[in-house]
């Protein structure tokens, strides 16, 4: 018997040490979870094109603009026409093209999707192919430089929408987009996304960074935050020839009880509320649509003969409280999600909410 309690009390210990340990894991989050490299961005191509191929649903001989764009593009293969020559031109269409580089950058010659929009009278871009157009990208000053070629069938994503349509690997690339991870002093900056930003979050970045690298550093600071959304890091000697390493390593750091920033979210379309980080409202009496709500420190007596009235709080501080324990109250009562949103944003309006409020 005693071997046996023995072997329970050991097997105790084990699982005590198992689920202490998952709960460690669980509130570590890596940095690359957190953040991002300052120069990672996603570049945006644009271009205007032609969708040829449709069934009696394009543009029209009447479009100007398309018969210009099509006689131009009949010009240049060797077979060029007069506007009467296009009079019956019912299956072309001229379409706004676009597509996207992802920030981790690529290389010449691969292909991405890219997204054609028509921009005249076209009925139904089902069926088309889109003519090889020239993809530009726009700098700050507003040159444009072509740096792709797309062409390819166009494929309708929503049939409910025949206007817009993909070309799946349709863009191809004609130069390299090499993201600029570090700058000329050897510094690596790293951005907090926005729901993880703020001064005490990057403070709390820069110490965990300088005790991982507190050994090959020497105990010198490699890291300091300089934003309440920004992290210098100083690439290691050790590191020079192999950069991308040193980010590598970087991170994969992990971070202990990462605070995200208080931050409201609402889709009045989808009727979706989204709270991250622990928002707080001050006290106050909500009425909205025959529902009264004592948030704080009303006395609830006023208020107890009014059908609907939800008390949170019967103390006599003016304290704080919880946003959960608000949105607790009004789903018990059945309050549509659309009501919720309003009130949500009164609240914000009146500087009650204390977090930021996004409306999508």
């Amino acid at each position: 018997m005693p071997s046996t309690v023995n072997r329970l009390v050991r097997l105790g210990v084990v699982l005590a040490v198992v689920f202490a340990a998952v709960e460690r894991a669980e509130a570590r989050v890596r940095l690359e979870n957190v953040c991002t490299i300052y120069g990672q961005h996603e570049t945006q191509l644009v271009g205007l094109g032609l969708v040829v191929g449709l069934t009696n649903t394009g543009d029209g001989p009447k479009s100007a603009p398309t018969m210009r764009a099509l006689g131009a593009a009949l010009g240049l293969l060797r077979n060029p026409v007069t506007r009467d020559d296009l009079v019956e031109s019912k299956n072309v269409a001229i379409v706004m093209v676009s597509a996207t580089v992802p920030k981790d950058g690529l290389r010449r010659g691969q292909k991405i999707d890219c997204r054609v929009s028509t921009v005249m009278g076209c009925r139904s871009l089902r069926g088309g192919r889109l003519l090889a157009t020239p993809l530009e990208e726009h700098d700050l000053e507003g040159e444009a430089v072509a740096v792709a070629v797309a062409a390819g069938d166009v494929s309708i994503d929503d049939p409910a929408v025949l206007t817009t349509g993909r070309v799946y690997s349709g863009a191809q690339l004609s130069r390299d987009f090499v993201t600029p991870f570090f700058d000329e002093r050897g510094v690596v900056t790293l951005l907090l996304d926005p729901s993880h930003s703020g001064f005490r979050a990057a403070s709390a970045v820069a110490r965990v960074v300088n005790s991982e690298f507190a050994f090959e550093a020497n105990s010198r600071d490699v890291a300091r935050a300089v934003g309440e959304n920004a992290v210098e890091v100083g690439i290691l000697d050790q590191y020079r020839d192999d950069p991308v390493a040193f980010i590598a390593e970087l991170l994969d750091v992990s971070l202990d009880n990462t605070q995200s920033q208080a931050r409201i979210v609402v889709n009045s379309r989808t009727k979706s509320v989204v709270v991250t980080g622990d928002v707080e409202i001050s006290p106050v009496v909500i009425t909205h649509d025959g529902i009264t709500v004592n948030v704080g420190n009303a006395p609830a007596a006023e208020f107890e003969t009014i059908p609907g009235f939800v008390p949170l709080s019967n103390t006599a501080d003016a304290q704080p409280q919880k946003l959960q324990d608000l949105v607790t109250a009004l789903n018990g009562l059945k309050v549509p999600t659309e009501d919720v949103i309003d009130i949500l944003r009164i609240l914000s309006d009146s500087g009650k909410l204390h977090a930021e409020f996004v409306e999508n």
